[in-house]
């Protein structure tokens, strides 16, 4: 599991692209859109334990 920056310089870049994706979306949109992209990505990585520990320490996190 990977916590620390692993995008370098291009996090802004892709910072900028998720703010832009959420652009004059109303709240429940946004939401919407956040529930796609964890569920795109969470597809993307294809394994169910490393998911699951994402999830926990996304978690642990908040």
């Amino acid at each position: 599991m990977i916590l620390d920056d692993n995008l370098g310089p291009e996090g802004d870049c892709v910072y900028a692209a998720l703010m832009a994706a959420h652009e004059g979306l109303s709240e429940a949109e946004s939401h919407s859109l956040n529930a796609r992209l964890v569920l795109m990505l969470a597809n993307e990585v294809g394994d169910p334990a490393r998911l699951e520990a994402l999830f926990k320490a996304a978690r642990s996190l908040a």
